[in-house]
Parts: structure tokens; sequence; C-alpha cells
């Protein structure tokens, strides 16, 4: 088991691919701490980890510094310590126009996907630092580094953008402390919004013949490459970017 005796924290742990990730933790002997705003839904996915005692569902919303605080306090109190954080926790808004999008949902996806992954990550960073060692792992985007045609996103890509380069500059702020920070940048994976409009034969063979591997993505996906990165497997790999996208982002298309 390659995270035998571990805390981890996954954020937005209800969604299709944090649910994913919390049973796989589990399978690889870790604790893991679910958190999420909606406790129907964290009790939902909790119920479909096979040894439920090693996680435990909270409902915490990361955009409120006093409920983050308090929730990382009660897990090192119950637990010791924790040695990873995966920020899966993110929105994204419909595909409209920049100039149509109100002000409110503006502010909603940074306030989600930029200063709720700033105030988990520091929170959990005091504790990393007392324990002398840590991981902490960003879910991106490849919306970060491209913009695509007809697909409008600007709000959403800049966020995973700034989510890029924050895992750098942690990655080297906390390097001599023995805290490493990598970063997920995902293509189009079988979860969320998504799962719908694949669920249309015909509309899944189109997305399916512009991937370069030629199938979509699914959360077993993300989670074998988190799970590796939480591992001492990956023990001299920080500041990484690494694109989970099946060849997408290299390509023309």
């Amino acid at each position: 088991m390659r995270l035998q005796n571990k805390v981890a924290i996954i954020t937005g742990a209800s969604s299709d691919i944090g649910t994913d990730m919390s049973k796989r933790f589990v399978d690889e002997g870790a604790t893991v701490i679910m958190l999420g705003r909606n406790i129907k839904s964290l009790e939902k996915a909790h119920s479909t980890i096979k040894n439920q005692n090693s996680a435990v569902s909270i409902s915490c919303d990361i955009t409120d510094e006093s409920q983050v605080l308090s929730v990382v306090e009660q897990i090192v109190d119950k637990y010791g310590k924790i040695d990873i954080l995966v920020n899966n926790a993110a929105k994204i808004n419909d595909a409209i126009h920049f100039h149509e999008m109100k002000d409110s949902d503006v502010v909603d996806l940074v306030n989600t996907n930029i200063l709720g992954t700033f105030k988990i990550t520091k929170a959990v960073i005091t504790k990393m630092l007392d324990a002398k060692e840590g991981c902490i792992i960003n879910i991106g985007s490849i919306s970060s580094e491209r913009a695509i045609p007809k697909v409008h996103l600007a709000v959403y890509s800049a966020t995973k953008a700034a989510l890029s380069m924050f895992t750098k500059s942690i990655a080297v702020e906390y390097a001599r402390r023995n805290i490493r920070c990598n970063c997920l940048n995902l293509g189009i994976i079988n979860a969320g919004m998504i799962k719908p409009y694949l669920e249309d034969p015909q509309a899944r063979k189109v997305l399916e013949e512009r991937q370069p591997l030629n199938r979509i993505g699914e959360p077993s996906d993300v989670s074998n490459a988190t799970i590796f990165l939480a591992s001492d497997e990956a023990k001299w790999i920080t500041g990484t970017v690494l694109n989970i996208d099946g060849g997408k982002s290299a390509s023309e298309g």
C-alpha cells in the first residue's frame, strides 16, 4: 500500500473525481477526510467506500476561513497530522461570453478556485511545517494553457492558470521545509458537467476522435496520477504541472 498510515484531505470529495480519489486513497492505506459543502452528497460518496472506517466526511466551505481553520484543527486534534492535501474543489461557469457573465458569477469562481484553495492550503501548510513534511496536489485544467474555440471559459481558465503558478511558487517556497506541491492539469474527463453530454453516442464519438488516445479520460486516470504524486515514489517531484489529457495539449486540434 503506497499511502499506508497517511492522513489525506480531499476537497470537493463528493464530485465524481473526488469520490474516486477517496476510494483509491483508502485502498492504498490512507485515512481520508472528505471535505465538501453538501453533507448529504458527502455522505452518499462516503457510503461507496469499502472500508468506511478509514474515511470521514466533513462539511466545509473552503471560501469561509473560519470554517477552514476549525476543520483543520479538528483533523489534527483527531489524527495528529495532515500528510496530504488534494485541492480538488472547484467551480466552472456555463460556456457563455465573458461580457455576458454576471459580476457575482466571476467573484464566485475566483472565491472558490483561487481564494478557497489559498485558504485551505495556508491552514494545512502550518500543520505540515510542524510535522516537517507534507504533500499538496492541486487539480487544474489544460484550459489554463490554451483557449478552446467556441467554448467560452475565460474566467475559469484564468483561475486555473493562477493555480499552475501557485503550484510552482509553493513548491519552491517550501522545498527546504520538505513540503512538495504539484498540479494535475486535466483534459476531458467522464465526470461532472460533461457526463450527460457523453451519454449521446454520437457526441461522445466526436469528442473521442479529437483525442490523440481516441478515448475520454476517466476519474480513475486522475486518481492514478494523484496517488503516484502523493506517494514516496514521487518524493523527488515538486513544482511539476502534469497534463492528464490523453495527449490533447500536445496536439494541434
